[in-house]
């Protein structure tokens, strides 16, 4: 199984890939087989397979050696860029300020707080103390080190924090193997002593009842879908633990939170395209749980209960006859007609060209995310008059950048303030308080609380970010960001780079990254292809591209690399393509289409056998990819249009390009079978010369390793393969560190 070494002509050692044996598995669906050879590849405990992916490693290390002074020299722009010294600006709730250090050398973030005041000048009161980077303040206290957890352990993630209100008990679930399992603990804040309780195999996502007396957690089924909100009251056995709600529908996942005012557990059903909200109140003795609107009228919403003029209200952002979804309030009383029957009133109407992301409230101020344009904003009105003609109009902080993100941070439901996080693709991430309008400040006012020191004489007007667009083969406009050194000529020489996702309605939003500026300064013209499937562009993007018509996704990005070929800035023989996850099925899938286009292609996380995944029901959340792909196993048309572009099934004879297939031992996402079995058949297929390598990190899941330097260097390791690729590996003049 190991790989061995061939010598050339000079009598160099040529590495040899090593080839998995052939053990033919037969899936048979819908009258038609397909013969699996590597399938065995699956049985991760087996010795004979973990043999196969060290040897796999061995041989990627001996194809990229000549790669490592240049990953080294990204490694060290990543690390010379980074005030490694820092910290998160404090956030406030209820009684004490919380914020997070980093320190140079350490690996892991070390979460703090420290006692806030009320004055009674409520701005005042969450004005964020001035906190400096490695300088402690008087009463800080250290919540947890994360270094100090991590130590000894392979891997190191938090899945959850919570505070109870009085601020005496912290909880914390933590993850030391990768696999989003997390063993969740709880500390006395007044001792600093753990309490007995220890819950085991939990998932994301824990909270405190208001009273501080219960704990709520989420647990996962057999095939990893959470399905179970259970209640752990302190001081007794786990295994008394009561289930709040169970979802049995494979189909659909569930989860949990606070309401804003904290007098509603809100628990969450749902899959993309429809879902059911439940509701129980704390101060309910009967702990009654009560369906806001049932998942059988086939609507996709969010409810989030509050107190309007003193009245019981339910805010919905719901898709009822309006697919880029729109604002509603309801009286909870309607709820109990048909639905056909309720009178909603209208907060924020349905548009063709708006995008309406989600709504939450404060006790003043109603928010709303929106997307418009492509672009994520913000935008709050009064409580006053809402839902009627008294209604207020709309405020939205202006920004100056016309390719930007800005999202909500956080609101804490009684501050004047909410939190907002704030990027674009040379504007390192902000941190603004935006205050709440008021009569005597109708605009609000935007208070910027940080922006992130980039280090390294960094300037952002060394580089340039346009908005341009590609034509789809139907000739639909595909929006493309290109960004590139301002130092690259308009040409035909430099080398370019697409990445795309397109996948679940995510969007590529634009935000600053470190690591893309060593690409950037070696010359490479970067481009992130808005393709359908993401939600950049409403929910028709997001539908144009998925199920049956999933192919949009696929040929939009080969139609976005056509784009940058006759740009005028790169030479098409320089091109390289990029993605990860279901990114990674697009990768796979624009290897077997276009694979003469790329010079070198790089897959992270690859979905790249997804019949076989969701074919079997008992495999990690694949019933809950049915509505993404289709259903496979029922539906005989879904069945051959997944066959038709599945890439480890449509590996075909034709010279592939540069290929590396990047993942990890315990993905629990996108297991590592898949990748293993891709470069056994490209290798198999392929009539070219050029290296086809995977990458195995044996101690991480689907993020990768979990450490900052780890991280860093896998991201050096990418850029370092696409740049060598290109023949992009040295820098502009005058690029680079300073």
């Amino acid at each position: 199984m190991t790989s061995t070494s061939l010598q050339d002509s000079a009598g160099t050692a040529i590495p040899v890939p090593p080839a998995a044996k052939k053990i033919p598995t037969e899936r048979t669906h819908h009258g038609e087989t397909f013969v699996d050879n590597y399938e065995w590849l699956r049985d991760k405990e087996s010795p004979e397979v973990v043999e196969h992916l060290r040897a796999e490693n061995a041989y990627q290390e001996a194809v990229t050696a000549g790669q490592e002074p240049l990953r080294e020299a990204i490694f060290q722009e990543i690390k010379g860029r980074t005030q490694e010294t820092d910290l998160s600006v404090p956030h406030r709730k209820d009684g004490w300020w919380y914020f997070s250090r980093s320190a140079e050398g350490k690996e892991y973030g070390i979460h703090c707080r420290v006692k806030a005041q009320d004055t009674g000048d409520k701005v005042a009161d969450w004005t964020p103390p001035a906190v400096k980077a490695g300088v402690g303040i008087p009463g800080e206290e250290v919540l947890l080190d994360g270094n100090v957890e991590a130590e000894g352990k392979p891997f190191f993630s938090i899945g959850g924090t919570a505070v109870t209100v009085d601020g005496t008990l912290y909880a914390y679930a933590v993850d030391n193997a990768g696999d989003e399992r997390f063993t969740l603990r709880i500390k006395d804040l007044r001792t600093g002593e753990l309490l007995p309780d220890v819950i085991e195999n939990i998932f994301y996502g824990v909270a405190f009842s208001p009273d501080g007396t219960r704990l709520f957690y989420t647990v996962v089924d057999e095939s990893w879908r959470p399905y179970q909100v259970k209640a752990h009251v302190l001081g007794t056995p786990v295994s008394d633990d009561v289930v709040v709600f169970q979802e049995d529908d494979a189909a659909m996942w569930l989860g949990f939170e606070l309401s804003a005012d904290r007098r509603h557990l809100v628990l969450g059903i749902g899959c993309s395209e429809y879902s059911e909200t439940r509701l129980i109140r704390f101060d309910d003795p009967a702990q009654e749980v009560t369906t806001v609107i049932s998942r059988d009228e086939r609507v996709l919403y969010e409810a989030e209960p509050f107190l309007l003029d003193g009245q019981e209200r339910i805010l919905l952002t719901h898709n009822r006859g309006a697919i880029n979804s729109m604002v509603s309030l309801a009286d909870p009383a309607e709820l109990d007609k048909p639905l056909a029957e309720q009178s909603w009133q209208t907060v924020v109407g349905h548009s063709d060209d708006v995008r309406v992301n989600g709504a939450g409230v404060t006790a003043t101020h109603l928010i709303v995310s929106i997307r418009k344009d492509t672009i994520e904003r913000v935008q709050v009105m009064g409580l006053a008059g809402l839902g009627t003609s008294a209604q207020q109009e709309p405020v939205e902080p202006a920004f100056d950048e016309e390719l930007y993100t800005a999202g909500v941070g956080g609101s804490d439901y009684s501050a004047p303030v909410i939190r907002l996080g704030y990027t674009s693709y040379f504007t390192p991430s902000r941190i603004y308080d935006f205050v709440l309008p008021t009569p005597e400040q109708p605009a609000g006012e935007l208070l910027l609380r940080k922006e992130s020191p980039v280090l390294g004489g960094y300037d952002g007007s060394d580089y340039v970010a346009t908005r341009e667009w590609a034509t789809a083969g139907d000739g639909t406009r595909i929006p493309l960001s290109v960004l590139r050194h301002k130092g690259v000529k308009q040409d035909s020489t430099a080398a370019g780079l697409v990445y795309g996702y397109g996948s679940y309605e995510m969007s590529m939003d634009p935000g600053f990254g470190i690591a893309r500026l060593s690409l950037l300064d070696r010359g490479v013209v970067f481009v992130i292809a808005h393709i359908r499937g993401g939600g950049e562009l409403g929910r028709h993007w997001y539908e144009d591209g998925k199920k049956l018509t999933k192919k949009n996704t696929f040929t939009d990005f080969v139609d976005a690399t056509d784009w940058l070929t006759r740009s005028g800035w790169v030479d098409p023989a320089r091109i390289a393509a990029l993605g990860g996850s279901a990114g990674g099925l697009l990768m796979g899938a624009v290897a077997n289409m276009a694979p003469e286009k790329y010079a070198a292609i790089v897959a992270q996380v690859p979905f790249v056998d997804p019949l076989t995944s969701i074919l079997d029901p008992d495999l990690p959340l694949s019933a809950l990819e049915w509505e993404e792909w289709g259903n496979p196993i029922t539906d005989p048309q879904a069945y051959a249009y997944m066959k038709s572009y599945s890439p480890y099934e449509n590996v075909r004879e034709v010279a592939y390009p540069r290929i590396a297939a990047v993942t990890s031992f315990n993905d629990t996402r996108v297991l590592y079978v898949e990748p293993a079995k891709w470069v056994q058949e490209l290798r198999n297929k392929t009539t070219g010369s050029q290296p086809i390598v995977m990458k195995i990190e044996m101690d991480g899941g689907h993020g990768g390793a979990s450490g900052r330097y780890v991280q860093w260097r896998e991201r050096a390791w990418d850029y370092a393969f696409i740049a060598d690729a290109l023949g992009a590996t040295e820098l502009l003049p005058g690029a680079g560190l300073k």
